[in-house]
C-alpha cells in the first residue's frame, strides 16, 4: 500500500512537469529489469543497504538508534582494506577463502569498535545515543580522510592502493557468467546470510531476548536479572560491526580499492530500509531490494524528469508506510474492542 500511495504521489509529481507517468514507470522498470545487467546493478546496490538495514535494526530492538551507520561503514572499510593489502603481501600463499574471510571479520571489528563507543557513553552515562553516532560520522569522515590522502594515497588519487587477489571477491559475472558487466558479486550472498543470521540471534538465542526486552523495557529488564549496560552496548558493537562489513560489496568485490566518499549515504538509507522492513532482519532483504531498484531506476529516468523524482519516492514510501502502520494497527485495535 506505501508503495502504491508512493507511485500515486510520484504520478501527480510527473504529471505536473508535463510528463506521461505511465511512460516514465515504464522506462523506471525496463531501467531496472530489462536486462541482466540492470537486474545486477539493483542487485549490487541493494547489498551495502543489506548490511546497513541490518545494523539500524539490530540497534533498534535494543531499543537504540543507531544513526552511524556511515561512520561505522567507512571505518569497516578501511580496516579491511587495510587487512587486504597487508595480509596477501605478507603471508602470500594463504588461500584466498581464509584471506576474504579474514577482511570480512576486520571490518566487521572495525565497525563494531567504532559502534561500541556510542554504545558505551549511553550504557555508562546515559548520553543519548543519536547526538553520539551523529557526531561519530563526523570522526569517522574526517579519520578515513586523513588516511586515504595523507597516508595510504596513491598519487592523484583520493583512494588507497589496491587490495590483493586473494582478497578480492568473486563478482558473479566472472565466476558464473551472469550478471555480466555488473559487479554484483559475492557479498551479496554474505548479505543475506548475515540476515538469517540476525534474525536467529533475535529471535532464536537468549542473546537476541535480552536484546528485545531491553528494548521494550530496560527498567523491567534489570529487574528480571538481565545485564542493560552490558546487553546494549553489547547491541551497538553487532550492529556497528554490521555496517562495517558493508564495505565489503565495493572494496572487495567491485574496486578493490578504498575510495573517499564510496559509501554516497548508504549508511543512512540503512535507516529508511530498516524502518520500512519494520526492523525485521527478512523484511529488510526485500526493503533493500526495493530502494536499490529506485536507485537504479533513477538513472534510467533522470533525462526524461529530475532525478530528485526518485528521492521523492523513496520518502513518500517512508511517510506512507509510517502512517499506514498507525492506520492498520488503530484498525487490529478497534477491532479487538468490538470483539
Amino acid at each position: 500500500m506505501a508503495i502504491l500511495v508512493s507511485l500515486i504521489i510520484g504520478g501527480i509529481f510527473i504529471l505536473s512537469i508535463g510528463k506521461n507517468p505511465f511512460e516514465i514507470y515504464a522506462l523506471l522498470f525496463k531501467g531496472t529489469f530489462g536486462t541482466s545487467y540492470d537486474i545486477g546493478q539493483v542487485l549490487f546496490k541493494a547489498t551495502p543497504l543489506i548490511f546497513t538495514g541490518l545494523s539500524v535494526a539490530f540497534a533498534f530492538r535494543a531499543g537504540l538508534f543507531n544513526i552511524g551507520a556511515e561512520g561505522q561503514l567507512y571505518m569497516g572499510a578501511m580496516l579491511a582494506t587495510l587487512a587486504g593489502i597487508w595480509i596477501p603481501a605478507r603471508f602470500p600463499s594463504l588461500p584466498s577463502l581464509i584471506v576474504v574471510t579474514v577482511c570480512i571479520f576486520a571490518g566487521f571489528i572495525g565497525g563494531g569498535c567504532w559502534g561500541i563507543i556510542p554504545g558505551w557513553l549511553k550504557a555508562r552515562f546515559g548520553v543519548h545515543e543519536v547526538i553520539n553516532t551523529i557526531m561519530m560520522n563526523f570522526i569517522a569522515y574526517g579519520l578515513t580522510n586523513y588516511l586515504v590522502l595523507e597516508v595510504f594515497s596513491v598519487p592523484e588519487t583520493i583512494h588507497t592502493p589496491e587490495i590483493g587477489l586473494s582478497a578480492r571477491i568473486p563478482r558473479f559475472d566472472a565466476l558464473l557468467g551472469i550478471f555480466r558487466g555488473s559487479p554484483v558479486n559475492i557479498s551479496l550472498l554474505i548479505a543475506i546470510s548475515f540476515a538469517v543470521l540476525a534474525w536467529v540471534i533475535l529471535t532464536r538465542t537468549r542473546l537476541g531476548y535480552e536484546i528485545r526486552a531491553v528494548g521494550l523495557n530496560p527498567k523491567a529488564a534489570e529487574y528480571a536479572g538481565i545485564p542493560v549496560a552490558k546487553t546494549m552496548t553489547l547491541a551497538f558493537f553487532i550492529a556497528g560491526g554490521l555496517a562495517g562489513v558493508a564495505g565489503s560489496n565495493f572494496v572487495q568485490g567491485f574496486k578493490y580499492y578504498y575510495e573517499d566518499g564510496f559509501a554516497a549515504g548508504a549508511g543512512f538509507m540503512g535507516i529508511a530500509v530498516a524502518l520500512v522492513a519494520r526492523n525485521n532482519p527478512m523484511g529488510i532483504l526485500f526493503s533493500a531490494l526495493l530502494f536499490g531498484t529506485l536507485s537504479q531506476g533513477g538513472l534510467a529516468i533522470n533525462t526524461q524528469v529530475p532525478k530528485e523524482l526518485v528521492e521523492i519516492l523513496e520518502a513518500v514510501v517512508i511517510l506512507a508506510m509510517v502512517v499506514m502502520t498507525e492506520l492498520f494497527n488503530r484498525w487490529i485495535i478497534k477491532q479487538k474492542n468490538l470483539s
